[in-house]
């Protein structure tokens, strides 16, 4: 089984592109990381004391968790177009998002990981390149990570024509 972290943005979806790739026909878990509302407002009133008057936290995570879940949804559609056997999961994010996919692929026993080196979407992004260093640094297992289109485009522009392919 390969967990497949993805949050909407372009490089994740070329990260499932390049498992389809790599992988096909494997058993996969697409995974989109989900932050709870209260998460997100404490932070932003750190050192405010208590907050009053927060609209119902319930309302919003379940708002939260909708879109998580359609996320999660396209990226394992995306996946199966891509030529894996692919499922949707999601994860509420309670520590780190690292902390949240490693626990996950524990969750499902995975025996790898695909990530995408970063990512800009809106929604929490799973693949920013702290992300995946940290999920690289504690992983115990083997880790994919996929470069960003324009990145690996660069590195490519800049390699000596002799070293290329």
């Amino acid at each position: 089984m390969i967990l497949i972290c993805y949050d909407g943005s372009p490089d994740s979806k070329s990260a499932i592109d390049r498992g389809g790739d790599l992988l096909r026909g494997q058993p996969a878990t697409v995974l989109t990381v989900w932050e709870p509302f209260f998460a997100v407002a404490s932070r932003a009133y750190v050192g405010w004391g208590t907050i009053a008057g927060i609209p119902d936290q319930v309302a919003i995570d379940k708002a939260i968790l909708e879109q998580a879940e359609g996320l999660a949804e396209e990226g394992a559609q995306l996946a199966r177009e891509a030529g894996l056997h692919a499922e949707a999961r999601t994860c509420s994010q309670e520590t780190t998002t690292a902390e949240a996919i490693l626990t996950e692929a524990d969750a499902i026993g995975a025996t790898a990981i695909l990530i995408g080196s970063r990512g800009l979407s809106a929604f929490k992004s799973v693949f920013l390149g702290s992300v995946s260093r940290g999920v690289l640094q504690d992983a115990g297992r083997p880790v994919i990570v996929v470069p960003a289109a324009d990145a690996a485009a660069a590195r490519e522009d800049e390699r000596p024509a002799s070293k290329r392919d």
